[in-house]
């Protein structure tokens, strides 16, 4: 049997806790760059587009054209980003937390 751990021992922040929070600032980077990208640096789109496309989640105000391309729409890049980043910090909070509650009984 493994003696529980100390009060300091559980508070001290783990490699899990730390890739958990780095997760989560590139979250929530990616998710304030798609904001400015849809709200700041496209905010007259809309008066000079005729097919406008909003998406809320992340952000994002393109304009489609008649040949397909779209105006004013996140980096690929980013929502990539956006979105794994989400998942791992999901994840990792997830796995933080239960850990946690199994190390606490």
């Amino acid at each position: 049997m493994t003696p529980s751990p100390t009060d300091s021992e559980a508070a001290r922040p783990t490699a899990l806790r730390g890739v958990s929070l780095v997760s989560l600032g590139v979250f929530l980077v990616s998710w304030a760059l798609c904001w400015v990208n849809a709200y700041v640096v496209n905010d007259d789109l809309p008066n000079a587009c005729g097919d406008l496309r909003r998406q809320s989640f992340p952000p994002e105000v393109a304009c489609a054209s008649a040949d397909g391309t779209l105006t004013g729409a996140n980096a690929d890049w980013v929502e990539a980003l956006f979105f794994a980043s989400l998942v791992v910090s999901v994840l990792l909070v997830t796995t933080v937390s239960a850990l946690a509650s199994v190390r606490r009984k």
